[in-house]
Order: structure tokens, then sequence, then C-alpha cells
């Protein structure tokens, strides 16, 4: 049943103090609300009840009548398209009451848009712009939307157009305590951000393709958890530094450790370096300059003492600066050199580049707009983050603060 109810809005009164008057128009579950260009003062409203008393202002009268003829011409119009059909959208009769036109219904489903969007992303692979480590995250986000439309809808597919928050609500409850990856039931909730907003870009794309007109997924509000990073103090650093190791294997994946330590590369551009990324401005001063694969963005660093003595240890042994370890393994094998040095925390490859923006840069002093170039940050925020953390660097500036009060 159409239900149309008038109101006004105090928050937008003019000048003269008069609110503008507006239509909520209400079938079913939709909503839509349509100025209707006429204003009044609360005042007057209220006292007439909303214009449906007796009216003696003829100005009053005036608008009632217009009013009148709104209501009866919105139901006229949903009549004509409840003759059509009886599933009446309520934007389309909303853009036929203001003489606006009807946005073409899009035959693209969901999954077409992601293909669209991830055989683009392909492309920027193939010519080095971006990683396939992210290309294949979209695959995957392809594949978790594909299971949860069958289960949630018994379908292949589902059409772009009927895609509402209700199905993108029901995505991310799926996401988060349903599917399944790798025998694993359920996805932390930044990775079920992380992907919403892989689906958001893709719509995103085939906007920019005019391919749809909208995207659905702009009312998600999902919010990534920041948590603090894992990083090593300057004893840890030393302890593994020093560690006496005898195993080969364990040797390298060290090294290669280290040398993140010292860097701040992550894994997937540590291993892509090279001696031609390597510039030499004067005997004692080297620098690795490169960009990320992630962002593209450069990211050059000085070249520290215990980073040049590795590049040094393996200068020609490989085509890279260091060995190359895959990331399966390197991790496994740094729990082995966490256990051999009795570190307690646990260590990933990420804990190497997390420790250069802390516990090496920030730790020494060095500027955190400095560290966020090095580090190939898109802004100062990411950088903070690591900021946050080193404690002890607001207790140096304090005990500077304290030993002038202890003075006075």
């Amino acid at each position: 049943m159409l239900k149309v109810i008038f109101y006004i809005k105090t928050q937008k009164a003019d000048l003269n103090g008069e609110s503008p008057i507006f239509a909520r128009i209400n079938y079913k579950e939709q909503e839509t609300s349509l100025s209707t260009g006429k204003s009044i003062a609360a005042d007057r409203w209220k006292a007439t009840s909303k214009l449906r008393g007796v009216l003696k202002i003829e100005k009053e009268k005036v608008i009632k009548s217009a009013l009148d003829n709104l209501h009866l011409n919105i139901e006229r119009k949903f009549n004509e398209l409840f003759k059509l059909k009886p599933e009446v959208k309520l934007q389309i009769l909303k853009n036929e009451l203001m003489g606006l036109p009807t946005p073409k219904k899009c035959d693209l489903t969901i999954l077409q848009i992601l293909k669209k969007h991830n055989d683009h992303f392909e492309k920027k692979v193939k010519n080095g712009e971006r990683a396939p480590a992210s290309l294949q995250k979209y695959q995957r986000s392809s594949e978790l939307m594909k299971a949860f439309i069958f289960k949630e809808y018994n379908k292949e597919d589902f059409p772009i157009d009927e895609v509402k928050s209700s199905f993108i609500y029901k995505l991310e409850e799926y996401l988060k305590y349903e599917s399944t990856f790798k025998s694993v039931q359920g996805i932390k909730n930044n990775s079920v951000v992380k992907y919403i907003r892989m689906f958001k870009t893709a719509c995103t794309h085939c906007i920019k393709m005019e391919l749809i007109q909208r995207n659905p997924f702009i009312v998600y509000d999902g919010k990534i958890s920041v948590k603090d990073a894992v990083f090593l103090s300057q004893e840890e650093l030393n302890l593994i530094e020093n560690k006496v190791i005898d195993i080969e294997r364990l040797q390298k994946v060290r090294d290669i450790f280290l040398f993140c330590c010292y860097t701040g590369y992550a894994p997937v551009d540590a291993c892509s370096l090279t001696n031609a990324n390597i510039l030499s401005k004067n005997k004692n001063e080297l620098w690795i300059m490169a960009s990320r694969t992630k962002t593209d963005i450069r990211e050059n660093v000085p070249v520290l003492p215990p980073a040049r003595r590795i590049i040094e240890k393996y200068q020609g042994k490989q085509i890279g600066l260091i060995p190359i370890i895959s990331n399966q393994k390197m991790n496994a094998y740094l729990k082995e050199i966490a256990d051999i040095c009795n570190i307690q925390k646990h260590l990933t490859w990420y804990v190497a580049r997390h420790t250069f923006g802390t516990t090496v840069t920030l730790g020494n002093g060095v500027r955190i707009e400095h560290v966020s170039s090095m580090m190939g940050h898109t802004n100062i925020k990411q950088t903070q983050h690591y900021a946050k953390v080193l404690d002890h660097n607001v207790m140096d500036d304090m005990i500077k603060v304290m030993k002038r009060y202890e003075s006075k």
C-alpha cells in the first residue's frame, strides 16, 4: 500500500523562519522523500495540525491545495507504474514526478563486474604496475562471493541492480562466520573489511567504464581494527644478529630477515632488488632505490652498515641482492630462529619491516616524515601507527622536562 506523509525540515529553515515541506513516500519496504517546493513557519504547521485543520490564512490555503494536488499526482503516477509492473520502484516514481530520465536497467551481475575488474587488474600485473599477490586476493574475493551467493540465494550469480544493504551485511556475516578456506572456518574482521572494499573497488572501476551507474557497496561502514605492530627491540635485534647458528638454511633466513630490519623493504620488494637498485653517491654512501610493488611509490633507503655487510656476503651468488625464499618457508624458519634465540614474539617476515619503522629509525630519532618516505607510505598516518608504540621515546623527551623542573 502506498503511503504519503508531508513533513517539514526545521533544520533547513530560511531567514524568514519558514521550513521547507517534504513528502515522504512509503511502499512496502521502500522509502523516498520529495521536496514539495513549499514552506511554512513551524508554529503555523503545528497550529494547523500540519494543514489538516480549518485554514483561515489565504497563503496556507494555497499551500494546502498544492500539497493535495501533489498527493493526487503521486498516486496517479504510482497507479500508472503499478499497471506496468506491480513491484514499483520508488526511485523510478520519484524520477517520473521530477521529470528526470529513468535509469536504464543494468543487465550485469556482481560476478561479471568482479571479472571485468580482475581482467583489467591482471593487465596491470603483467605490465609490472601491480603485484601478483594483489591479483590473487581479488581472485579469491570472487570465489568467496560466488560461494556466498550459492549458499544464501541458491543461485550461480546475482544481478548488480538487486544488491542492497541487506545483501552486503549478509555477505559480511557469511565471510566472518561461515566461509571456509584451507579447512579454516571464518575470516577475521580486518580481512573481511578488505574483501568488501575490493568489491567496492571493482564496482567503482565499472562506474568509470560507464557499465553501471551506482555502487551498492558504498553503504558498507566496516572498519579496520588497528593493532600495535609487532617489532623487535634493539636488544632482541642484537640477540638474533650475534647468535651463533650452524645450520646454513637458518643462516640465510637470519640474513634475509636482518636485511629487511635494516632497510624496511617488504618481502615482495626485498626479493626483487638487484645491483641495479644500488646507487653509490660516494665511497661511504650507498642507497637502495626502488618502488613499492603494492603502491608504485618510491622507497629510497640509505644502506646501513648491517645491511651492507649482508649485501657484500651474497654479492655475485644470485641475481638479487639477497637469497630468495618463499614466504611460507621464511615464516616457518623464523619460528625456529625465535626458539633458538629464546624470543617469545611471533616472528614473521613483516616483523622486520615493523622493526625498521620503530626500533631502527623512529627509535633512533629519525624524523617521522623521513621514515614515511623511506617506507614508501602513501600518507604519514601509516607511519604514525609505528610512532605511537614507542613509549620510551616519550619518556626520553619527558626526562628533559623533569630535569628542567627539578632545577627550579
